[in-house]
């Protein structure tokens, strides 16, 4: 049996400007050598994840990507076979799988740190009958950065397919479809400030260090800190982290929403918040409440609270994105409230992704926690959102992403709402980025006039008539990237963007449209021009 490594905490090893509590059932990070070992033999058995998709193959892999893990089961037993894949095949059972592995295997396939350096770690228990089981899971994780591919590890608790009844409350979450969503929303550039609010196992900060010089990292719950710790010293190196000094680039702090960061100004905030809306009870308490979804604010109040607060914490021209739920009032437009929300002097662009009805809602968050395994408290849960919901008169409940700015000189004001429920290209955040450049653009060019204008490569035009007809009846700009709008066209503006070759002013091809259809061209160009620049914000037209 190969022994750990002698290790001693090391100063300085904890993100942030105090050590956090002391916390049961989370990984420990305060063994340094114990966290380059696993790193080290974690690398060697190519636990990443274009190996794991190539073991478990595209069935299994997909069907795992749904929380079924049975495929995954089959498919590690026959690829255990194979001598040269049988140190990941190990990994991917216990970590991923959630199966237990007696302690020869696993200093098998871990020889470096071995079974004792993981129960060590916090990362195994024992089992009655010896083996060691996984205390949470430990994934493969990768994205392309602004110099490549950035592979790492991620540790989380584990999920409801990995292990039996119902979530814990304080349960810190992997990388959801929500944590992905706002990855791939986020408009990035370089800066020198960004916060994480609500950080969870660190997802989002782990990329904001790929652009930002310094981040800080917030949450309400002390065991979700503990694992984001853990996560940027296992992969400090790879994200640029001193693990003696990592809070030259990243700082943990406790506690909720924008206190940690009171009189503080970032150019770039990201949150991913408890925006869950859960029906409240005179006797819960705060330990009652799945922290990683719940905020314990009644209705959307806490997505509410969040938006007309992030104005305070944004420096000149800086951004924030955050996701969020809302309900929709009976019979009034989805964005009526969430406009209220947005506080003087900030830009806003909302995109709602979908609406559920009450009792969808329910459904979504109550098979979220599993907690359909107690029929009895099922039904009371179930009953508990409807009665919620109603006391509101909610007739329905939004999901979407916010963007907000404080404007700095020269930049445009936005005060957009829309919907738009089509798959969009992802990621998102290249183009959202793009078209705040392009609504600038026009902020600086109020008049296109003199302006040259091109068709988007992404641009396909698309004509409808019926047989025999003369001339079409419906005409039809398409985008095939990006936000993939489709804008219905008249035929003097699909005269326009077709001379759009950048050859000519748009003032020139509108003035050529009046004469060629005997307008008056001082009454005809305002409005072309005007369509064009709407043309220009949703990205069929650019500058030349």
């Amino acid at each position: 049996m190969t022994s750990a490594p002698p290790d001693q905490p090391a100063p300085g090893s904890v993100p942030g400007p105090e050590p956090l509590p002391a916390l049961r059932d989370v990984p420990r990070s305060d063994r340094p050598g114990l966290l380059a070992a696993l790193a080290e033999d974690l690398a060697a058995a190519e636990y990443r994840v274009d190996a794991v998709a190539g073991l478990l193959g595209p069935e299994a892999h997909a069907a795992l990507s749904r929380d079924q893990i049975v495929p995954a089961l089959v498919a590690t037993r026959r690829a255990g076979e194979d001598p040269a894949r049988r140190h990941l095949t190990a990994v991917v059972r216990f970590f991923l799988l959630a199966r237990p592995a007696s302690r020869e295997e696993l200093d098998v396939a871990l020889p470096t740190l071995g079974a004792e350096g993981l129960v060590a770690l916090g990362l195994a228990e024992a089992h009655d009958d010896g083996r060691l089981a996984a205390t949470l899971d430990l994934r493969p994780y990768a994205w392309d950065g602004p110099e490549g591919q950035v592979e790492m590890w991620v540790a989380s608790d584990l999920a409801a397919h990995q292990r039996p009844g119902v979530l814990r409350a304080d349960h810190v979450l992997g990388i959801g479809h929500a944590s992905a969503t706002l990855v791939q929303t986020t408009a990035r550039r370089p800066v020198a400030r960004a916060l994480d609010l609500g950080t969870g196992c660190g997802i989002q900060a782990f990329h904001l260090l790929a652009h930002a010089h310094h981040v800080v990292a917030t949450d309400v719950s002390d065991r979700a800190l503990a694992f984001a710790r853990f996560n940027v010293l296992l992969n400090a190196q790879v994200l640029g982290v001193d693990p003696d000094q990592p809070e030259r680039r990243i700082e943990l702090r406790h506690g909720s929403l924008l206190e940690p960061v009171q009189g503080e100004r970032f150019d770039l905030v990201v949150s991913n918040p408890p925006f869950v809306i859960t029906p409240r009870s005179a006797e819960e308490s705060a330990e009652d409440r799945f922290t990683y979804r719940d905020g314990g604010l009644p209705g959307d109040r806490l997505v509410a609270d969040l938006v007309a607060g992030l104005g305070d914490v944004l420096a000149e021209g800086g951004t924030a994105q955050l996701l969020g739920n809302w309900e929709i009032p009976d019979g009034a437009p989805w964005h009526e409230r969430v406009r209220t929300w947005v506080p003087p002097g900030v830009d806003a662009w909302v995109l709602q992704r979908e609406q559920l009805g009450p009792g969808q809602y329910a459904e979504t968050w109550l098979a979220d926690a599993s907690q359909q395994r107690d029929p009895d408290a099922y039904e009371e849960a179930y009953a508990a959102y409807l009665d919620d919901f109603a006391s509101r008169g909610t007739a329905a409940i939004g999901f979407g992403a916010v963007w907000l700015r404080r404007p700095g000189p020269g930049q445009a004001r936005l005060d957009r709402f829309e919907e738009l429920t089509h798959p969009l290209e992802q990621p998102i955040g290249p183009h959202w980025s793009a078209a705040i450049d392009r609504a600038d653009w026009l902020a600086a060019h109020p008049d296109l006039g003199p302006e040259r204008l091109v068709v988007a490569e992404d641009v396909t035009e698309e004509r409808h008539q019926r047989p025999g007809a003369e001339h079409p009846g419906v005409i039809l700009l398409r985008q095939g990237a990006g936000f993939r709008r489709t804008s219905l066209m008249s035929t003097e503006l699909a005269g326009f963007v077709s001379a759009c070759d950048g050859e000519l002013t748009a003032g020139q091809i509108a003035s050529a449209l009046a004469a060629l259809l005997e307008r008056d061209d001082d009454a005809f160009r305002p409005g072309l021009l005007a369509e064009a620049a709407n043309l220009v914000a949703d990205g069929f037209l650019v500058p030349a």
